[in-house]
């Protein structure tokens, strides 16, 4: 075992969180920093999901870092939505040009991360038999990084080969000549049949619940627009920051319950004919009224059934489970016409679920799938799932995995009460995965690195969420969430995909925009926390929680805390008072980006 090493900061996690984490506190804070990245390379879960198909949903002109406009201005992306390979090239780019592998410890992983009370630091162990200790701990686990794996009877005796969407190997998986299965239909199964189906002799999909799934429409990018975007890239990512999602979408029509349906019909034919996830947001009112979320709905049930030939298998594919929008949407290349093909089968296995995996293939109501090969695209413990692998244990010796048993308790998504000094970059209560994640990245890492250069600057040495902060906080996003269709999806928003995991909804339903107001509100008025505690470890100061001022300002529709903070955005930095941003206007229509008037 190694000697146990000091730093001012431990990450855990070298995605795209992770390097900027490294970029902001070491090369523009002074800070010294160490990363624990269980990979082999940087690019989070870029690097794991290396699947056939594999592609981000954000188009690719909002997919990047904006911290450093020469590395904005130097990358290329070359399609509208940027497939896997691209997006982990630009994150090796990225590291190798700022020099961020030298932060990182990669095929590490944290098994074990300790709270001194009498210390004020956190100590981390590693699968390695290493140590290090830092004052501040940091989340950058990311939100989709543990794949789950039913628990399916048999699996073990299966005798092909067994891959999981998001544990793919580095080397090429060829299907060519192969009966392969593939269980699951969510976003990765969607990317991945497509692309089996074209190599593998026949492609069996084991379907348990239908996805509402839009095209893509994924085309290559010319030189033209991307010059015009780099020009207006100081707008494009101002507006994108203080939008609802991260990303420039084309606004809804008005609300479904008012909108002339004939007119609504020809909207969402242009909107299925242009690609990209604005089908469900063509009304206003989509994810909160279900009569317009039917009319959607049955919009892409009609597309369904006028692209498979088959009428029995068409009725498979129709979602009838769920809203639209109230699981992830996914962009598809092609996903329905695939089960127009001779050499594709699908299995519906809501009503008779799989029964078991033999050594040759799979058993579904009675009946052996002979099988080469088995695909698992069946998602993840999403959320909390990569924090729940690592035992963190803070004041009194409390466990986190506890503490989080009826569901996560977070400020922010920031931080956790009982756990000082741990922060957690897009954490369950913050826009996370309901977001563009680069917008939500970055405005984390700079509230995370202003937050510590703050607390440095003022010589205190601990902070710790107040419990009354954090419950407001989180009935606040139960409330919202509870305002809309959502939870009443089995989803893994909902924790429901993991067995045993408490349904609670995770993700901040409040927008980007007015969360990041939030946020800058709680920097400006410094009420960081509840406790803080200088170098003698005596309590400092004792703050009032800035969570019952703006909660109680905030509407009925929920707009009450975007006039209230309407103003500039505020950050507290060292030795400065509060900075002030212009609030961002509509700007010019960008190619290929549709900008809202």
């Amino acid at each position: 075992m190694e000697e146990n090493t000091r730093y001012d900061a431990l990450i855990i996690g070298a995605g795209f969180a992770g390097m900027h984490l490294v970029h902001k506190l070491r090369d523009e804070l002074g800070l010294n920093v160490r990363v624990f990245e269980r990979g082999t390379g940087v690019g989070g879960t870029w690097f794991w999901n290396r699947y056939p198909g594999a592609r981000c949903d954000v188009e690719s002109v909002f997919y990047s870092y904006s911290f450093d406009e020469g590395l904005q201005q130097d990358w290329d992306w070359s399609e509208r939505y940027p497939a896997q390979e691209e997006i982990l090239r630009y994150a090796n780019h990225v590291a190798d040009r700022f020099h961020l592998r030298e932060a990182i410890e990669f095929e590490t992983s944290v098994t074990e991360a300790v709270f001194d009370d009498a210390d004020n630091s956190w100590t981390v162990k590693t699968d390695r038999g290493t140590t290090a200790t830092a004052p501040f701990l940091i989340s950058a686990v990311g939100c989709l990084s543990v794949p789950l794996t039913p628990s399916f009877p048999g699996l073990d005796d299966f005798e092909g080969d067994v891959h999981h969407t998001g544990a793919w190997p580095t080397e090429k998986v060829d299907f060519s000549g192969k009966r392969v299965g593939v269980i699951g239909t969510g976003s990765s199964g969607i990317q991945i049949i497509p692309e089996i189906a074209k190599q593998a002799a026949h492609l069996t999909v084991f379907q348990r619940t239908a996805t509402f799934t839009v095209p893509a429409r994924n085309r290559p990018l010319t030189e033209d627009e991307r010059i015009q975007t780099k020009s207006l890239y100081p707008d494009i990512r101002q507006a994108a920051r203080y939008s609802g999602t991260g990303h420039l979408l084309e606004q809804p029509i008005g609300s479904g319950q008012e909108a002339d349906r004939t007119q609504a019909r020809v909207e969402l034919e242009r909107r299925w004919w242009r690609g990209g996830i604005t089908v469900p947001t063509t009304f206003n009112d989509t994810t909160v009224n279900l009569d317009s979320n039917e009319f959607i709905s049955e919009f892409v049930r009609e597309k369904i059934r006028s692209i498979v030939k088959d009428p029995a298998v068409a009725r498979l594919l129709e979602p009838h489970d769920y809203p639209i929008g109230t699981k992830r949407i996914v962009l598809d290349a092609g996903y329905y016409d695939t089960f127009n093909r001779e050499n594709v089968t699908l299995v519906g296995v809501r009503d008779q679920p799989i029964q078991r995996i033999t050594a040759r293939g799979v058993v579904v109501g009675g009946v052996e799938y002979e099988l080469d090969a088995l695909v698992l695209a069946t998602g993840y413990d999403a959320m909390t799932g990569a924090l729940r692998k690592i035992d963190i244990r803070g004041l009194a010796g409390e466990k986190l995995v506890d503490k989080w048993a009826e569901g996560p308790k977070t400020y922010l998504g920031l931080a956790t009460h009982g756990f000082p000094n741990l922060l957690t970059v897009t954490g369950p209560g913050s826009p996370s995965v309901l977001s563009n994640m680069f917008i939500s990245i970055e405005q984390h890492v700079e509230w995370i690195g202003d937050y510590i250069a703050y607390l440095r600057g003022e010589g205190i040495r601990r902070t710790e969420a107040s419990a009354e902060a954090e419950q407001n906080w989180v009935e606040h996003v139960n409330e919202l969430a509870n305002r809309t269709l959502l939870p009443k999806a089995a989803s893994w928003y909902m924790g429901a995909n993991v067995p045993g995991k408490p349904r609670v909804f995770m993700p901040y339903l409040g927008g980007v925009g007015k969360y990041r107001r939030i946020c800058d509100e709680v920097a400006d008025n410094g009420t960081w926390a509840s406790c803080m505690i200088r170098a003698s470890r005596r309590p400092w100061a004792t703050f009032r929680s800035s969570v019952l001022a703006w909660r109680k300002s905030c509407s009925a529709e929920g707009d009450g805390c975007a006039r209230r903070a309407a103003g500039p955005d505020h950050r507290i930095r060292p030795g400065a008072g509060a900075g002030a941003g212009p609030v961002p206007v509509p700007v010019p229509v960008p190619v290929p980006v549709p900008v809202p008037n």
